[in-house]
């Protein structure tokens, strides 16, 4: 996903494309990786002083729930990041910096043989750990 194509889903999906929503949206434009409500809070201050943390959390989830953003948790807290646009694949999540590296192997294949009178609707697959920037900083 990419800025153009976030704000064009936006807009077929009927909500307004406010200033604000763009700095969001650009926000996880620049990111690498996934971020927090508490790190996009504090760039979007600089910004809109005073801007609730309210507002922060019903946009991410808005995000979240059209398809714009996806997440994950880390540490204990909800982390969110552009969705991807490639390719089905799965990533591996660094804990300490939140950047993420595609993961081109998928374990469905077993899991569906394992499960075979079930109907799988969705799945998810990631691998936690630190990245070789985070094991030698």
């Amino acid at each position: 996903m990419d800025m153009n194509e976030a704000m064009t889903l936006l807009k077929t999906r009927g909500y307004k494309t406010t200033q604000k929503r763009k700095d969001i949206l650009a926000f996880f434009a620049e990111a690498d990786g996934y971020r927090t409500a508490k790190d996009l809070n504090n760039h979007m201050e600089n910004k809109y002083p005073g801007i609730s943390f309210d507002t922060v959390y019903r946009n991410l989830h808005l995000y979240n729930d059209i398809g714009i953003l996806e997440n994950t948790e880390l540490n204990g807290e909800k982390q969110f990041r552009f969705k991807c646009s490639q390719h089905h694949h799965h990533h591996f999540i660094c804990v300490q910096c939140g950047k993420t590296k595609a993961i081109h192997i998928c374990p469905m294949e077993e899991a569906k043989e394992a499960l075979e009178s079930y109907e799988i609707e969705d799945h998810k697959f990631e691998i936690y750990g630190r990245c070789p920037h985070c094991q030698t900083a």
